[in-house]
């Protein structure tokens, strides 16, 4: 490579630097298409920086907490009005600054100096600047752009957890409510049954153990639908928070019922693949270990070398007698001798991070593998208890009340063994509800195990990233 070679290679990192700028949505874009697709099917807008676009969400917000909350409208809300999430895409903001902070170069120094002695004054300066800082700006400006993927992908890790988050609070929510409202109709059963008792004992057709009996079928029937109440509320406050509404807002009314359950399950066909071909999680792993082996070539280089200075200076030395001004002028070059330190412990060492990263990403394609597999086991069967609740428990339960009210009539049964089945049949609705509940929290587990990743699964990778250090110096 000539002289006007090498001064057009630096030349052009001069000028990338010069051009490294933030990106003005704090890179909420990019967030959005590493997300898209992977929040559960909705397709969901996340917060921006300019406030009359907030404005603008706020009523959007209004106008989906003014109607029945579905599903998606919560996952909507969430992802434009939780704090948490707005501090995290802040935090992403600021990495970009600091990204764009590590690639610009540093100021030159400019160094002044005036001596004067009985004969002569002298006046230097000296203008020095780092050329490694230089040289090695296109590998710093690919490795800080690394790190931002990794940053920008834990983001959209946070944006998918909330997003799946939500719609199991949602799903609670709901089915909370539902079991509630079959617990308040067992307490109506309860109740008619104590007062009939109350008044059979009063006539004297009753023994007071038998109406204690039935005041203690009361009693259990309360306490149930006390703690389905607690329930309810309880699960409504998860709700609340991943949506970011409180006070007046967090008046609002769920959609219900719950989704019916699906006509076809999903096979179980090519999961692995999926899982390992989406899943942000192991994206990440792939990207840290090209960070790292392209990183390995330059490690020895920056311990051996580390800070390469070169310095221009001028000097003038004025004769105080006779006013003879002569000036000097020249530059230096300051290079470090590798007496001791030739890279080699820098060297072991970009060979064991490959190394770790290479493992980090077998572990992650191992557990994507696992997580998924197990995700859709539990979906399976979370689906095979709904049907069978839905298709035989249930109607079970209702030819069996049906019977004892013909039996009733009939006068072959008596009026406590309706309210029994009719308490009965309520129970099995509730446990009905609670089954078709827990098939739709294993179905998003499966779409999060599928496309999304594992909660806090890019955290190792993150601290690894912040751990690797630049080359010596830098």
């Amino acid at each position: 490579m000539n002289a006007f070679h090498r001064a057009s290679l630096l030349g052009a990192a001069a000028v990338l630097a010069g051009c490294a700028s933030v990106a003005p949505d704090g890179l909420r874009g990019d967030v959005a298409a590493l997300t898209a697709g992977r929040t559960g099917g909705t397709e969901a807008a996340l917060p921006a920086t300019d406030p009359t676009a907030r404005t603008q969400a706020q009523q959007s917000i209004n106008d989906w907490l003014a109607q029945p909350i579905t599903q998606d409208a919560a996952v909507r809300i969430a992802l434009l009005n939780n704090p948490g999430l707005h501090a995290r895409l802040a935090a992403l903001g600021v990495a970009d600054a600091e990204r764009v902070q590590a690639i610009t170069l540093p100021n030159p120094h400019l160094a002044l100096g005036r001596f004067t002695n009985s004969h002569e004054r002298e006046i230097e300066r000296t203008l020095a600047f780092s050329v490694l800082d230089l040289v090695t700006l296109p590998w710093r400006t690919a490795r800080q752009a690394e790190r931002l993927q990794i940053a920008t992908l834990q983001t959209a890790q946070d944006v998918v957890t909330l997003a799946f988050d939500t719609r199991r609070a949602w799903l609670r929510a709901v089915a909370a409510e539902q079991v509630a409202a079959a617990h308040e109709r067992m307490v109506e059963a309860a109740e008619a049954g104590a007062e009939l008792a109350r008044r059979m004992v009063r006539v004297g057709n009753w023994s007071r153990l038998q109406q204690a009996r039935e005041q203690a079928v009361l009693n259990d029937a309360r306490a149930q639908l006390a703690r389905a109440r607690l329930a309810a509320a309880t699960e409504r406050e998860q709700l609340n928070r991943r949506m970011g509404v409180w006070g007046l807002q967090a008046q609002y009314r769920l959609a219900a019922p719950l989704p019916p359950l699906p006509a076809n399950a999903l096979p179980a066909d090519g999961i692995e693949a999926t899982a390992l071909r989406e899943r942000l999680d192991v994206q990440a792993a792939r990207r840290q270990l090209d960070t790292q082996a392209t990183r390995q070539g330059w490690s020895r280089a920056g311990a051996v070398f580390g800070d390469i200075g070169v310095a221009y200076s001028r000097n003038t030395t004025t004769d105080r007698d006779g006013g003879h001004r002569d000036t000097t002028r020249g530059w230096e070059l300051e290079l470090p001798l590798p007496l001791f330190d030739w890279g080699g412990a820098a060297r072991t060492r970009a060979q064991a991070e490959v190394e770790q990263s290479a493992a980090q990403l077998q572990d992650t394609a191992v557990r994507a593998r696992g997580e998924v597999r197990a995700a859709w086991l539990t979906y399976r069967t979370a689906l095979d208890l709904a049907r069978q609740q839905q298709g035989e428990v249930v109607p079970l339960r209702q030819f069996i009340s049906d019977e004892t009210t013909l039996r009733y009539n009939g006068m072959l049964a008596s009026v406590w063994d309706m309210l029994a089945e009719a308490r009965n049949s309520t129970q099995a609705v509730a446990h009905a509800i609670e089954a078709q509940r827990d098939f739709w929290l294993a179905e998003t587990d499966l779409q999060l195990a599928l496309t999304g990743t594992s909660p806090g699964a890019l955290q190792g990778l993150a601290s690894g990233t912040a751990a690797t250090a630049t080359p010596q110096g830098h």
